[in-house]
């Protein structure tokens, strides 16, 4: 009786059958088209993605160096400001960075305001404050009125449409906190900040449409999803092939 313990040793990167070794070798294969089809498309990405910015951030740059001047004008006030409304509008936003844009939003605000009616903005801006650390819940009425009113007192001075979202977003963003001066961490920050949300690296594999999809999204989150399910189904009908030709019934 054969009691050698090589009989019963299973490996699959060693192994001792015709079956074993048939089957290491087509999970091996498969897992190889899988991880080509995963890595090397975003190997591909990165290879082909150029910087490009978004329209926001050229209108940025045109209005950034006259902002910080002695005498910045209205329209580049209002252009600023509504450029950091967008970045401020993003989710990854960071604490430290919200900060300054919220500064540097509320600076801009306050440049805009006529002198007689500068002080009268920093009490609504502080009674809004206090507002938003006393309400249990975003939909508390008295909450829900100051934004809308605050917004809509305020959105028309940085020349913003009724209907822009930014809108709604501004009366969250304004804080009281050095709003008479443009920080001198604001003015070191701004730049970076907004390169760094308004610069995308982008290719014809990212702007190219397929299926109502942009490519990278159809072919990461559609596409390989297929393809894993498709190698599955290989196995499955490459292992009943081989099973067969080597006469071996489960």
């Amino acid at each position: 009786m054969d009691k050698s313990p090589e009989k019963y040793h299973i490996s699959f990167f060693v192994p001792t059958t015709a079956r074993a070794k048939a089957n290491r070798n087509m999970v091996l294969w498969l897992v190889s088209i899988w991880f080509i089809a995963i890595f090397g498309f975003q190997i591909l990405l990165r290879v082909l993605e150029k910087p490009i910015p978004e329209t926001t951030f050229s209108i940025f740059q045109s209005v950034w160096d006259n902002t910080i001047s002695d005498s910045p004008g209205i329209v580049e006030l209002q252009e600023f400001g509504k450029t950091t409304l967008s970045v401020l509008g993003k989710v990854a936003i960071t604490d430290s960075e919200r900060a300054v844009l919220d500064n540097a939003l509320s600076w801009s605000l306050y440049q805009l305001t006529a002198d007689s009616l500068k002080e009268d903005l920093v009490i609504k801006i502080q009674a809004f404050e206090k507002i938003k650390l006393e309400i249990q819940t975003i939909s508390d009425p008295n909450y829900i009125k100051a934004k809308e009113l605050l917004s809509a007192e305020y959105s028309p001075s940085l020349n913003l449409d009724p209907l822009d979202v930014r809108t709604t977003i501004l009366p969250l963003e304004l804080v009281s906190e050095n709003i008479y001066k443009l920080t001198e961490t604001a003015r070191e920050s701004v730049p970076s900040i907004m390169e760094k949300y308004l610069i995308h690296n982008q290719s014809f594999l990212t702007d190219t449409k397929f299926l109502g999809f942009p490519f990278h999204y159809f072919y990461t989150a559609i596409f390989l999803l297929v393809l894993f399910i498709g190698l599955c189904l290989i196995y499955c009908i490459k292992t009943d092939q081989m099973n067969s030709k080597l006469s071996i019934e489960d």
